[in-house]
């Protein structure tokens, strides 16, 4: 498999997405809530010019758990 951004992007995606995913199924049991609790970090931009107008609101849930399935991630894109 060629490596190359996409694929190193696609893959911490998915990371994330699985680590999320564990997360939310694992949110019921106590013991782990230091790994199930998230934090969502905001961004919003916005303008006002003349000709357009725009409003951005981009969020990110981020938790332990996510941040561990993107560190795998990388480190299985880069033993391929």
């Amino acid at each position: 498999m060629k490596k190359n951004a996409g694929v190193l992007f696609l893959f911490i995606l998915l990371g994330w997405l699985t680590g999320t995913w564990i997360a939310k199924v694992l949110l019921p049991v106590k013991a782990l809530s230091f790994l199930t609790a998230s934090t969502m970090i905001r961004w919003s931009p916005e303008a006002q010019l003349d000709i357009i107008n725009y409003d951005i609101n981009i969020e990110i849930k981020l938790s332990l758990l996510g941040l561990t399935g993107m560190i795998t991630a990388v480190w299985l894109y880069r033993r391929l």
